[in-house]
């Protein structure tokens, strides 16, 4: 379940990863972030724009995009071409903290989960045995598994500064 958003520090940066950067927009959302991702073929302008006006940084692999006027404090390029190097890259420049608030979030649209109640509960198998959650955006509803577990254990792994390559 996730923090009450008074829990969550007001200086936590909220993203916006261009589609390059889909994978590392997924995990900073698994462990509590608020990222949104750039529709495929966005125009640089106009993602530059969004992050601007929705107060987020935008993360990219095109260093083009730092150059553009208004850029400097909202554009962050990474230089690595993989996952763990671009995590490990914006840990060090950003101080990320991957275990702000894991599985907090929605995967799917960036959603706030809360504790799914009885009537969410009742649609759920009965072998379920575990606490529900519940994603108000778009009525999923979610429990932890050994996915789950796995990928806990990723982000544990990040934020004890484990960056080695995974298949993840």
């Amino acid at each position: 379940m996730s923090l009450p958003p008074e829990a969550i520090p007001a200086t936590t940066p909220r993203f916006l990863c261009d589609a390059m950067l889909q994978r590392l927009g997924h995990w900073l959302r698994t462990a509590g972030y608020d990222v949104v991702m750039a529709a495929e073929g966005e125009a640089d302008y106009a993602r530059l724009r969004r992050a601007i006006d929705d107060g987020r940084i935008l993360l990219t692999r095109d260093p083009a995009l730092a150059k553009m006027r208004r850029a400097e404090k909202s554009v962050v390029v990474l230089q690595s071409d993989n996952l763990e190097g671009c995590a490990q890259e914006l840990t060090e420049r950003l101080a990320i903290n991957w275990q702000l608030d894991p599985f907090g979030r929605c995967l799917q649209c960036n959603s706030l989960l809360a504790s799914a109640s009885q009537v969410t509960q009742a649609v759920v198998p009965e072998e379920i045995d575990r606490p529900l959650y519940y994603c108000p955006g778009c009525q999923q509803v979610f429990w932890d598994d050994s996915n789950v577990s796995r990928m806990r254990t990723h982000l544990s792994r990040w934020q004890d500064g484990d960056y080695c390559q995974s298949s993840d």
